[in-house]
Order: C-alpha cells, then structure tokens, then sequence
C-alpha cells in the first residue's frame, strides 16, 4: 500500500526579498514554518530551508532503515543518534551530504553493523532520492 504526504507552501515575493511559509502538512505534525532565501543560502536566523528539512527527513529515513536492517540481523538496537547534514551551494545546488550514526547496539560484532550501515545508507529511500549529491560520507560508530 502506498501513501502520500502533502506539504503547502505560500509565497510571497521574489526570491532576494520574499519569503515563504510552509502553511500545513498533511500529518498536521508542524508548521507553519517560515523560508526565506537568507535563511537557505546565509544565516537561519529562525526560519527554516529545504535543505533543513530534507535533512531531517535524511536522518529519519536512514535511522529506521538502519534500525530494520539490524533487527532483521538479530541485533536490534537499543538506541541510534543520526544527524544528517545537507550542503547547499548557491548556484550549484546540493553538492555534499553527510550522515553520522552513534549506535548502541548489544550482541553486534563491528563488521556486521559497518554493513548495516553501509546498507541503510544505499537502501533509504531519502538515500536513493538524493543519489544525485555530488559526494556523501557516511560515519558510523558503535557506542559501548
């Protein structure tokens, strides 16, 4: 079965000077949520940018992808730290991705999660949506 999400934006201006809002979500889960161009290709100063989100949706993925991958190993995490950091270079678009995992899972051997790891970062669907980025590093650390 497949789903959807929705996500409205409104915007208002030109790019330099106007500014956007995302108006609602279909989960209902947050927003609004300010854009502007500063805030994507300068400081954040409050507000959010699609590089920010995609981020969090990057970070969501590969930690339940990693989380499926170890339990169907047996090994089931107690615990995955993830951040994902998105580089947006003004004219060039997304050029540089990067994943980072703090694992703490119990019965593992260091091979098995390197491979659970690596697997995520290929099989997230985020993963294969952004396969495009130029370069992405993945650091993966079990935690004792």
């Amino acid at each position: 079965m497949s789903t959807e999400r929705k996500a409205e934006v409104t915007w208002n201006g030109d790019l330099m000077s106007g500014s956007g809002t995302i108006t609602a979500v279909t989960s209902g889960a947050f927003g609004p949520l300010d854009v502007t161009w500063l805030s994507r290709a300068e400081a954040p100063a409050g507000k959010t940018s699609p590089e920010e989100l995609i981020a969090a949706a990057w970070a969501s993925c590969y930690s339940m992808a990693l989380s499926s991958a170890l339990a169907k190993n047996g090994t089931p995490p107690e615990k995955l730290e993830t951040s994902a950091t998105v580089t947006f270079q003004p004219g060039e678009g997304i050029v540089k991705g990067a994943l980072t995992v703090n694992a703490t899972v119990p019965g593992i051997e260091a091979p098995a999660f390197d491979q659970a790891a690596e697997g995520a970062k290929k099989n997230c669907p985020v993963s294969q949506a952004l396969a495009g980025i130029p370069e992405v590093t993945l650091e993966a650390s079990l935690v004792s």
